[in-house]
């Protein structure tokens, strides 16, 4: 049930208010139940009280129904319009477990929602929860959040985050895998990601090593299984209710893909094609049983294509995704095939995982996947296929991921709905628009669930209006806006953001103009969050000031 804030008092019960201290201190707010001691237990597990009821919110109707209505990722909810969510900083939950700022989370998530937002999105880190050891689970940062966002009246989608922080766009703080995966990484390297010249990638583990105890004597897919069922455990009570969704992290920043364009170190520059990457021990051993398999033994030996160039160049400039390359043969066909099918076998492994774990528990999944837009208008398409999207100019290659995500009853979450074709350089043959057309018609005709993002981070009224318009005619089951931080907060961006998420809950269809001041509140959360204007609440003041 979505709930609407009516005043623009404190939202604390008497009984819970506490003389309020200021906006810069780190303290947990007031309106957080205090988190009990752990058992002294390897797991760590929590036990959360329910917060108390909340005072001065009042009941939307039932017809506004929640994304992600049904137990393990079914039963997607329909209603006029898309219901917004924001993602939060990268590090809010920080390395060692504690939630940061927690005044100014507090405020932040009261004034999200007084905009209308229906709720926010947060990564739960592998590289946190399970860092000193295996099996040993913190979610204490995770639990305050939780109950604060039950308290603030917003919902909860939940990243399970099996892949590093760092080294990618928008990558503004460094959260590394657990100590121990490091560890066996620095003793057997061959299970993370390798390409062509021997570079390894530390940022989520080989997929050619799923089914292999390389993990202490546990498989990738049982760590990540026992990962998922620990945080089942601990938050039960609030799966389907508060936590709405749990997007499954499948790969390089959660995104169902290889990480063919890691910016770290400047490996990759866009519009680079990327770098295939199979040549870990794993990858390698598999290619060349399907090579065997496939009557060409001379296939696998390699390792990958010899003439497929380097990151940071131009399909023309390589044998093998230039117009009539090596792509378009009979052992290109062959080794994409097999490059993309191991992804997508990889996809459903952790996604089979997901939906044992979350069956019957109330909270939808979803798959994550990348708007790889450059070299779209040439035939091979070549930096989609480097990250495992075998989609060329002959072939459709997100029917099959559609219908895989659809399979396990998971939303697909697409990126780039922010992007207009006009606005990519002409060099780099983007097409943004007819991407998000093409992945809109594989989630329809694979009866899938498409959610969508923005890509960067932006608060012009020209985004805003491509994701309205996209919203509507995608039928989107939600939109997450990327992402909270002191410039969402800044008076002009803050107006946009306003209008843009009523636009979203109409359809696309706009109404008047919002007035910097009305008896509607709408003055609340405009000039309520402008820390520049000295009648703001202190709440404001704490909101503004979140980074």
């Amino acid at each position: 049930m979505a709930l609407t804030l009516r005043s623009s008092t404190s939202f604390l019960s008497p009984a819970a208010h506490k003389p309020t201290t200021t906006a810069g201190d780190d303290s947990p707010p007031p309106c957080c139940v205090s988190i009990p001691s752990p058992p002294p237990s390897a797991t760590r597990r929590l036990r959360l009280t329910r917060a108390a009821p909340v005072e001065h919110l009042e009941a939307a109707p039932e017809s506004a129904i929640l994304h992600g209505g049904g137990g393990g990722g079914g039963g997607h909810g329909r209603r006029k319009g898309t219901p917004v969510y924001v993602m939060l900083p990268l590090d809010t939950i920080g390395a060692g477990g504690k939630l940061g700022r927690g005044r100014a989370m507090a405020a932040s998530l009261m004034a999200l929602k007084s905009a209308g937002v229906e709720g926010v999105m947060v990564d739960v880190w592998w590289g946190v929860v399970e860092r000193e050891g295996p099996r040993r689970y913190d979610w204490e940062g995770y639990a305050e959040l939780v109950r604060m966002a039950e308290i603030a009246g917003v919902k909860l989608q939940m990243v399970m985050s099996f892949h590093q922080c760092g080294g990618n766009v928008g990558d503004s703080c460094n959260i590394p895998l657990p100590p121990w995966v490091l560890e066996e990484m620095s003793s057997n390297p061959d299970i993370v990601y390798t390409d062509r010249s021997g570079r390894r990638n530390p940022e989520y583990i080989s997929l050619g090593c799923d089914n292999v105890p390389v993990l202490k004597g546990r498989t990738p897919i049982q760590v990540y299984s026992d990962f998922m069922r620990s945080f089942r455990d601990t938050f039960r009570d609030y799966l389907g209710n508060t936590i709405v969704e749990i997007q499954v992290g499948l790969g390089p920043c959660g995104e169902l893909r290889y990480p063919s364009y890691p910016e770290a170190n400047g490996t990759w520059r866009f519009p680079g094609i990327g770098e295939f990457q199979s040549y870990d021990k794993y990858m390698r051993a598999s290619l060349q049983a399907a090579a065997l398999a496939a009557g060409h033994e001379e296939w696998g030996r390699d390792g990958g294509p010899h003439d497929a160039g380097q990151y940071k160049q131009f399909p023309e400039e390589t044998g093998f995704f230039r117009r009539d390359g090596t792509w378009n043969t009979d052992y290109g066909r062959f080794f994409l095939g097999w490059y993309s099918g191991m992804l997508l076998e990889h996809g459903d492994r952790v996604l089979a995982a997901a939906e044992s774990v979350f069956r019957g528990t109330g909270a939808a999944l979803s798959a994550k996947v990348a708007g790889i837009h450059w070299h779209y208008r040439t035939r091979s398409h070549a930096a989609e296929l480097t990250a495992g999207y075998y989609n060329t100019r002959h072939r459709d290659g997100y029917a099959a991921i559609a219908a895989a995500v659809a399979r396990r009853g998971a939303a697909l979450n697409f990126t780039c709905m922010e992007m207009r074709d006009q606005q990519q350089p002409e060099h780099a043959g983007c097409s943004p628009e007819l991407l998000v057309r093409q992945v809109r018609d594989a989630a329809r005709s694979a009866r899938a669930t498409l959610a969508g993002e923005n890509a960067l981070e932006r608060y012009d009224a020209a985004a805003f209006a491509q994701v309205v318009a996209t919203a509507a005619s995608a039928r989107l089951a939600a939109f997450t806006y990327l992402r909270m931080n002191k410039n969402l907060f800044d008076g002009d961006n803050w107006r946009q953001f306003v209008a843009f998420v009523r636009d979203m809950a109409n359809g696309g269809e706009r109404g008047a103009a919002l007035p910097s001041c009305d008896t509607e509140q709408s003055d609340l959360y405009v000039g309520f969050l402008d820390a520049a204007v000295k009648r703001a609440a202190p709440e404001a003041e704490a909101a503004a000031a979140v980074v």
